[in-house]
């Protein structure tokens, strides 16, 4: 009847804003369905494309008008829900099938479609699309019979038109779009290409697919490209899909699918605003997972069931006896209302939603539907909700019971709130948020399956960590940016001490999480035997950073070095967490890690920079360590402080294509060094190189030559430059650059001064060091009067005021001093006791304050105390004893806190 049609479209144009702009812009359309002529509007649709200049456009067209006129034609009762669904899956085969062909006849002209093939699942291969539907193909080719230029490796070519076929059906233009295209049904589809060769998918189908994917195949069929070659690949996985018998492992998995729908669902649990009509309970994928749940059960043996229709193998499973007649008419019936209602939530504003809204839009949408108002609508979706759910509860409960069982089944919420998560329902949405892929990481069935099976005992510990929020946000910067980690979810569950370590990372050191959260591939570190292990010697571990593809190519080798000094920190950081060595000994590997990066760092710029400059015979640079790096105890945020030298004479001119003289060569020599260790790349910065303590500071040159530098020091330098200089260490140059270069710094040190004059001015220098750098915070042992600094001025002082202890590692010194009676034995025991307070808080306590209780006993244990009371116990204790040597020394009180 015409007044159906126009009823329909007047609430069209009141309540469906997308509706409302397709019909204004198809006026010849809209007259058509004034008229209630339905077949002559899918007529005007189907031609609705032609003319247009591109496929892309054209399909858009058709698209568009297919929406309007099965949209129409849906609310005035003309066009069954059947058809409705059917018209929109077959549109999407259209689509699929001239996207592919345009793909490759653009690439190979008069080219037919052999070799590429799209296979429907899910509701696309059911032929039930919904009304704002994805579709979810996989893109399958057959090397030998694709179509591609002689040049083109055919997984080149088949990647290369999945991606067009993606943009051309996905991309958003004025036109509008045509299906979003969701890829990530496709095996192991975090780490897969876009198209996945026949051979590598029926390799994997037959091999480590998961019941997931058995699931997605009952409905799958193909949909365009190659057909025949698509059907041929159907039939050689149909062992996979449909089993002649199941093992109890198979039929247990299936069950943990259905329950895991429950699990994953932290929306209201019956229809209210909010309500999701496809992932709630009782709502569609209850109904779908049950009839495929059976399917699977019984499918293998009856072929009868074997149908991809939801309404279909409902009703074949009556007919088979596996489920009561009445069973499969409640839930088709139900099943046939809430995708009508789904239609009309998406005919709203063309979305994929399955929600119901609040207020006044849930009103349009039921007045849409024919119906009063939202109460309304309300009421007859908690009446159909109710009873699926009660048959759905009835799938659930054949299972074992078993304590694997209860957890999966019940809802995640309430699992939250038992472990004590502040906000149940809001973590819960957003671990859901997590697996309805959001990351990467989770977008495929087997990562999925891995993934859910380690959610209890992550969550678990998640919650009892000092700050679970912050936990888990660290967390997920580490799903946002893993490329994948399906090996790794299952290793954890597998090794539980491995889940503890990762836990450790997450929730106790902040700066090894940030690490982890930018490059995942850090998890590797976990997985090595000797992740625990202190590092071996410098030119082991250079071996380590110049091994592989690096050799060779300059950007690879920067790459490499960045690569195997962030795993070394990163191990080092968890050794030192755990406490399994002495922070001393981790502060010493990190040294040697830094050096290692510093040694192949300048090997790789020189040879690089000597491409271009050629070298100048007789002359080399050196690399001078202070500080820290020059003492060989870095902690994890120590910059490196160097002095860069030269020897030879500054005129002399190197031999390459574009020479340079001396002093310009290894100025910018040293510019290339510094920028290898400091400049990001790919795989981020590696150090913060400080050259302050040059000659002249930043007033000077980069380098300078062992000559100025000898006379800088022997006529200019400040008393705090040759405090410095006691730190001194020779990184890198020849054995006789060495020898001369330590032969200044000995003659330099070993110069006679005035006791007064040196008194005045270390103890001016530390009031003004004072004044200008407080302490950041209570646990700051290397600010803090009586800690680090003052401990290193105390024994700067005496090394140079009695010319004795002189060694750059600051323990050495302090013991060498001890034996001269210059300081008390104690003083060494405070200096070690500072120093891996210093290395270990740099993690444990990044800001210096008082961390969280786990973090707090963590960082006792690293620093040998019992609990956080004994270690501020020590740190007090070890203050005094600075203060006394402070005292003695300078015979001036030293005031701490």
């Amino acid at each position: 009847m015409a007044s159906e049609w126009q009823y329909a479209l007047a609430r069209a144009r009141a309540e469906a804003p997308f509706l409302a702009r397709a019909l204004e812009r198809q006026p010849a359309l809209s007259d058509l369905l004034e008229q209630g002529d339905g077949a002559a509007a899918l007529e005007w649709a189907a031609q609705a494309g032609a003319g247009a200049t591109t496929i892309g456009v054209a399909l858009r067209r058709e698209r568009l008008a297919y929406a309007t006129a099965l949209a129409i034609g849906d609310l005035a009762g003309a066009f069954p829900l059947e058809q409705v669904m059917r018209e929109l899956s077959a549109l999407a085969d259209r689509a699929l099938d001239k996207a592919i062909t345009d793909a490759i006849t653009r690439r190979v002209e008069d080219a037919e479609p052999q070799g590429m093939i799209a296979l429907a699942l899910g509701k696309h291969g059911a032929r039930e699309l919904n009304y704002s539907s994805d579709i979810d193909p996989i893109l399958l080719y057959d090397p030998m019979r694709l179509p591609r230029r002689e040049r083109d490796e055919p997984g080149e070519a088949a990647q290369r038109y999945a991606r067009e076929l993606v943009q051309m059906l996905s991309q958003n233009t004025e036109e509008g779009y045509v299906f979003r295209v969701d890829l990530r049904l496709r095996p192991a589809s975090e780490v897969s290409p876009l198209a996945i060769s026949c051979d590598a998918a029926l390799t994997h189908y037959e091999s480590s697919a998961l019941a997931w994917e058995r699931a997605a195949f009952i409905r799958a069929r193909t949909a365009a490209g190659d057909i025949a070659a698509g059907k041929e690949f159907l039939a050689s996985i149909r062992p996979f899909v449909w089993r002649s018998s199941l093992d109890y492992g198979a039929i247990e998995e299936i069950r943990r699918l259905t329950t895991r729908i429950r699990a994953n669902y932290s929306g209201p649990q019956e229809p209210e605003p909010g309500f999701n009509l496809k992932h709630g309970r009782g709502g569609i994928r209850e109904i779908e997972f049950f009839a495929q749940t059976h399917q699977l059960i019984h499918g293998g043996r009856d072929a009868s069931l074997r149908l991809r229709g939801t309404r279909a193998a409902l009703d074949a499973l009556a007919a088979a006896g596996r489920i009561h007649v009445d069973e499969a008419e409640l839930l088709g019936k139900s099943y046939d209302r809430l995708r009508l209602i789904e239609h009309r939530l998406q005919m709203v504003e063309d979305r994929q939603t399955h929600s119901l809204p609040g207020g006044g839009a849930l009103d349009s949408v039921a007045r849409l539907d024919g119906l009063a108002d939202g109460a309304a609508l309300i009421a007859e979706l908690r009446e159909i909700t109710a009873g699926v759910a009660r048959l759905y509860d009835t799938v659930i409960a054949e299972s074992d019971g078993s304590d694997a069982t209860v957890a999966a089944t019940q809802s995640l919420p309430d699992r939250l709130e038992e472990l004590g998560f502040t906000d149940p329902q809001q973590l819960a949405e957003r671990i859901s948020d997590w697996r309805d892929g959001r990351y990467r990481t989770l977008r495929s069935a087997a990562a999925l399956g891995a993934f859910d099976a380690l959610l209890p005992a992550l969550l678990k510990a998640f919650a009892a960590a000092d700050d679970p929020e912050r936990t888990l946000l660290r967390w997920e910067g580490v799903l946002a940016n893993a490329p994948s980690a399906i090996n790794l979810f299952r290793l954890l569950e597998a090794r539980p001490a491995l889940l503890g370590q990762l836990t450790s990372i997450l929730t106790l050191a902040p700066t090894l999480a940030e690490d982890l959260g930018r490059w995942p591939e850090l998890l590797d570190t976990l997985l090595d035997q000797s992740a625990l292990d202190l590092p071996g010697s410098v030119e082991q571990l250079a071996s380590r950073m110049e091994t592989g593809d690096a050799q060779g190519d300059y950007e690879r080798q920067l790459d490499r070095i960045r690569v195997v000094t962030g795993e070394m920190r990163f191990a080092l950081g968890l050794q030192l967490i755990e406490a399994v060595h002495d922070p001393l000994d981790i502060a010493a590997a990190l040294s040697r890690t830094a050096e290692a990066a510093l040694a192949v760092a300048h090997r790789a710029a020189e040879e690089e920079f000597a491409r271009k400059h050629g070298r100048i015979s007789g002359s080399e640079l050196i690399v001078l360590g202070l500080g820290r790096l020059g003492g060989g105890a870095l902690t994890h945020a120590s910059d490196l402080d160097i002095i860069y030298l030269f020897t030879g004479e500054t005129g002399h001119e190197s031999d390459g294509e574009r020479p340079l003289g001396g002093t310009h060569y290894f100025n910018r020599l040293a510019q290339r060094v510094s920028a290898a260790l400091s400049v990001p790349t790919a795989h981020g910065a590696l150090y913060e190189i400080d050259t302050r303590l040059r000659p002249q500071g930043t007033q000077g040159p980069l380098a300078a030559t062992v000559e100025s530098f000898a006379k800088y020091q022997r006529e200019a330098a400040w008393t705090w430059e040759h405090m410095a200089l006691t730190r001194a260490r020779v990184l890198i140059g020849s054995d006789k650059a060495r020898h001369d270069l330590d032969a200044v710094v000995v003659s330099v040190l070993g110069q006679e001064r005035d006791p007064v004059v040196l008194r005045s001015d270390v103890l001016k220098m530390r009031s003004e060091m004072a004044q200008h750098k407080a302490p950041a915070g209570p646990l700051d042992a290397k600010l803090l009067r009586g800690g680090l600094v003052d401990l290193e001025f105390v024994v700067h002082f005496l090394q140079l005021r009695d010319r004795t202890g002189f060694s750059p590692d600051l323990g050495q010194a302090c013991a060498a001093l001890a034996v001269a009676d210059l300081i008390p034995p104690e003083l060494i025991e405070a200096h070690d006791f500072l120093t891996r307070l210093l290395v270990s808080g740099r993690l444990l306590a990044p800001d210096l304050s008082e961390p969280p209780p786990a973090a707090a006993q963590a960082l006792a244990q690293a620093c040998g105390c019992a609990d956080f009371s004994a270690l501020l116990h020590h740190l007090g204790e070890a203050r005094q004893e600075v203060a006394s040597a402070w005292a003695q020394a300078f015979d001036e009180i030293l005031e701490i806190d």
